[in-house]
């Protein structure tokens, strides 16, 4: 029977021909990629013994024998031991919510499940056995897993569905009956009962929602192999709409952490199609997806802070990314395994990220091929493009500048077009503002996640422009769908690019052009240059810093941990900067950081004589 081709296919099939150095576009996979997944096709591939969730018999052995010849598998191991350890003082998990959400019982779930289950495939404890036993009845027995929240009954999903499969039919039958059921009921099934925006989300729920309704599909496969064969099939056609974000450079819309949370989702369910059907469906062969591993890596700055736009997390903790181990593995590139963290004393690592477990499996299957350095100048397109500039491995002065455009709709965004973050010398001058706490938010009845214009998210300072490093006009908001496109970028030895950020102002600006150059080993020139309307009033340039700062004769002068960086207005010498407090900041609800400002540069539209103006500023050591 000839099967119509969806609308989706067709036009990631136009993408992936747009794209012809990342995939190639031949007619067999065409056809790959249109083949939907049967009951039939399920029932003849599926790997028939256990482990097949990342696990099979094979890599578990390799792992195995290598538990004492590996430096970095021998002190993940330990590492893995100690953790585990410590949650055995610990109680059981209750079905307690916080504020709307049970995550924090889901994530917890699964990182002891991913846990145990390693250490009892290593060395069949039966103390460890007994353990995964009790926590699985424990949580198969809650009332539900809060589908009104489905992140959650997609990582609990995960936590459960491991838990079976990696321990490979040694738990009581009672055990593997109530767990199977709970998957169905509890975790598939209410998939069902209503419409899921997550399904074909453009966002990290698509990946993590779909990856865990996967992973609980394949535990399911012989108990209800139609419901399986299904829903495997849905997450399969709807999981491209969330990987085609990452096009065409890698940059994920959501920043670093998030690119961390939806992008380990997609490993694992890559990982877990290939274990269980010897083939991923052509899910790692996304344009931008492998590309993606140098979004991540380059948003690491020297201080160890993140190129923290979006909602994304102030820094990083020490241990090992173990999704970029995986990208490492996958194209034997050293720069994205970082093999230093892995070998912290085992002690060391605690906190471990949920699904650190897992990656022992391409951990082991690493063999480094390529050398490459990290680039010094990188542009990333699409959603929300950015540029990064730095000073390379051996650069003395921890250089450090990202730029973005984008738009405050994306998911998790900001109204922050045209902001950037500035290091030098091992301090972050320039600051983003971050993230704050959803639930703190959330439990006073803020409205957190609504995006039109008037909403109350863009009055937190973390949100809105006047707590970026920017300019605003008019003392406004930026237009919340206006987007400012990277216009261009030059990779030589002064890099520099520039965003055009004129959409974003409406009727408050013609015009308005952004521009950045590393001038120097230890300088970043900042260009804007605007055509004003017939209401524009004020142009206000903004930095953001939580350094001391000293106004001077034509700029200013920041101090911070001994050190000093020097602010020169160029273009407007007899302009004086003006410093306003945001500490602390304006309303009760804004996170509250200790030192944080604004300097200004106010320019009235007066003092622009042809309707058109420039404002030019160097950031210099």
């Amino acid at each position: 029977m000839k099967i119509s081709k969806p609308l989706l296919v067709l036009s990631l099939l136009i993408q992936l021909c747009i794209f012809p150095d990342t995939i190639n576009c031949a007619e067999d996979d065409l056809t790959k990629l249109n083949k939907p997944f049967t009951v039939e096709y399920m029932k003849n591939n599926l790997t028939k013994t256990q482990p097949r969730l990342i696990f099979n018999t094979t890599n578990k052995k390799e792992i195995r024998s290598k538990l004492d010849t590996d430096p970095v598998i021998k002190n993940l191991y330990e590492a893995f031991k100690i953790n585990v350890e410590k949650i055995l003082d610990e109680p059981f998990l209750e079905r307690k919510l916080t504020g709307k959400r049970l995550l924090s019982v889901s994530r917890e779930m699964l990182n002891r499940t991913t846990l145990f289950g390693v250490i009892y495939m290593m060395e069949k404890d039966s103390k460890i056995l007994k353990r995964i036993n009790d926590e699985l009845v424990t949580v198969c027995k809650f009332s539900d897993w809060n589908p009104s929240h489905y992140l959650d009954v997609a990582e609990m999903s995960t936590a459960v569905a491991f838990a079976l499969d990696w321990t490979a039919g040694d738990l009581p039958d009672s055990t593997k009956e109530l767990a199977l059921n709970a998957l169905i009921e509890k975790g598939i099934n209410p998939s069902y009962e209503k419409p899921q925006g997550w399904i074909n989300g453009t966002h990290n729920w698509n990946q993590v929602c779909n990856g865990g309704m996967i992973a609980a599909s394949i535990a399911i496969a012989e108990k209800d192999p139609e419901l399986a064969a299904k829903t495997i099939n849905r997450s399969l056609e709807g999981m491209p709409h969330a990987l085609v974000k990452y096009n065409p450079d890698g940059v994920y819309p959501e920043g670093s952490t998030y690119w961390d949370y939806g992008t380990s989702y997609t490993i694992i369910t890559i990982e877990m199609l290939k274990s269980a059907f010897n083939a991923d469906f052509d899910l790692s062969d996304f344009p931008g997806f492998l590309k993606s591993a140098y979004f991540k890596v380059l948003c690491d700055a020297p201080s160890g802070m993140y190129f923290n736009f979006s909602d994304c997390g102030d820094g990083r903790n020490n241990i090992g990314n173990f999704n970029l181990a995986w990208f490492a593995s996958r194209m034997g590139k050293e720069i994205f395994f970082e093999k230093e963290r892995f070998l912290l004393p085992a002690e060391e690592m605690t906190n471990l990220p949920r699904l650190a477990a897992p990656a022992l499996v391409w951990i082991s299957q690493f063999e480094p091929k390529n050398k490459e350095a990290f680039p010094t100048a990188w542009k990333g397109e699409g959603d929300n493009p950015i540029v990064i500039f730095n000073g390379g491995e051996n650069d003395q002065h921890h250089y450090y500048f990202g730029g973005k455009g984008g738009k405050a709709t994306n998911n998790h965004g900001n109204m922050d077009a045209g902001s950037f973050v500035f290091e030098l010398n091992g301090v972050r001058w320039v600051v983003d503002p971050g993230n704050q706490s959803y639930y703190e938010l959330e439990k006073t009845g803020f409205d957190l996640w609504c995006k039109d214009q008037n909403c109350q998210r863009w009055t937190l300072i973390t949100k809105n422009n006047f707590g970026h490093s920017t300019i605003s006009v008019n003392n406004q908001l930026f237009i919340n769908e206006g987007f400012a496109p990277l216009l261009t970028f030059e990779d030589r030895i002064n890099p520099s690019a520039s965003f055009d950020l004129t959409e974003v102002y409406g009727k408050n600006l013609k015009k308005a052009i952004r521009s950045f150059e590393k001038d120097s080993p230890t300088s970043l020139l900042i260009t804007d240059q605007f055509e004003i309307s017939q209401t524009t009033e004020t142009i206000t340039w903004q930095l953001i810093t939580t350094a001391d700062v000293e106004i001077i004769q034509g700029g200013a002068i920041l101090h911070q941990d001994s050190k000093e960086l020097r602010i020169e207005n160029i273009s407007h010498p007899n302009l004086t900067f003006s410093v306003i407090s945001l500490d602390p900041a304006p309303l009760k609800l804004d996170r509250q950081i200790e030192g944080l400002k604004r300097i200004e540069l106010r320019i009235p539209v007066w003092t622009l004589e042809t309707g058109k103006g420039e404002i030019k500023i160097r950031l210099t050591e």
